[in-house]
């Protein structure tokens, strides 16, 4: 059996724009990047038994991606998500997610059984979103009793989640990543500062996170790690749109913490990535990964 060091977990889907349709998915998104990265990594899902389904399959052929582990829902379609822009924001994303779909119907078959027993220095990547549906949310359940380092991307996308499934979400990860906006969610529950070092320190003992990431837009990311943490300004870029940027850190963060980056670095080469990606259309852009090392040499 192939050994894959990431195994990305949940949607695979189109995001349906007002002038095109593009694929997409949060895990899909960080598998599509660990892939540019020449991470070996897995991509867990299921599509409808239909051409989008089917079109899907062939571009993450073309992305190198393997479809081992994509399943076919013979009854469910494939998932789409019609984004629009922010009345507030036209740089931001207002998202319609489709339910129920395939990815809500992602079976615990014997090869994912073996792929969740893989040991090393391994990596399984979930949001909460793909959780939304008992069936899915039972296979993950299963796959978080294998050995990886389990980093939850917890992606909060109204009005699928809710606060009982977030707590059990967060006790299994070791690496948490979220924005501004979901930190002061979870602050809010347990009324914790308003201070956003002493939030996340808060968070990383209530829930004994060892990591935890927070990405905050053009400001750029905070990281607590072995009790320390660190800050990043972010990279000044043009921005085309804002899909798949935060999937696109956390594969940078990834990539930086297989190669035993320090944190400072790691933080660096994260934003770094994902203002990259800010700078192209969609969320799985063409790059080359010279792109990266030469944002970063050029704000030195």
């Amino acid at each position: 059996m192939t050994q894959y060091q990431v195994a990305c977990f949940g949607e695979v889907l189109w995001d349906i724009l007002p002038d095109k349709a593009l694929p997409g998915g949060a895990p899909m998104n960080v598998a599509y990047h660990l892939q540019k990265l020449s991470v070996p990594v897995a991509m867990i899902s299921s599509i409808g038994n239909d051409e989008p389904g089917q079109t899907l399959l062939e571009i993450l052929k073309q992305y190198q991606l393997t479809t081992d582990y994509i399943q076919t829902d013979p009854v469910h379609e494939t998932g789409k998500v019609y984004a629009r822009p922010s009345s507030d924001n036209p740089l931001e994303m207002k998202y319609e997610i489709i339910q129920p779909v395939a990815w809500d119907y992602i079976s615990f078959t014997s090869s994912l059984r073996e792929l969740a027993q893989q040991t090393g220095d391994t990596f399984l990547v979930f949001g909460s979103l793909a959780a939304r549906n008992i069936d899915s949310r039972q296979t993950l359940l299963s796959l978080l009793k294998g050995n990886r380092t389990f980093i939850l991307d917890i992606n909060l996308r109204p009005p699928h989640f809710d606060q009982e499934l977030l707590v059990e979400l967060l006790h299994h990860c070791h690496i948490l990543k979220l924005n501004e906006t979901e930190l002061s969610i979870i602050g809010d529950w347990h009324q914790w500062p308003d201070n956003m070092e002493a939030k996340v320190k808060a968070l990383s003992t209530q829930y004994a996170i060892p990591t935890i990431i927070v990405t905050l837009g053009e400001k750029g990311a905070a990281l607590l790690k072995g009790g320390k943490f660190y800050q990043h300004p972010g990279y000044p870029v043009k921005v085309a749109d804002t899909i798949g940027s935060g999937d696109a850190f956390l594969a940078g963060y990834l990539y930086s913490t297989i190669k035993k980056y320090d944190p400072s670095d790691s933080l660096a080469f994260s934003c770094a990535l994902g203002a990259l990606v800010a700078s192209y259309q969609g969320g799985c852009p063409d790059y080359q990964k010279t792109e990266i090392t030469t944002l970063i040499a050029a704000h030195k």
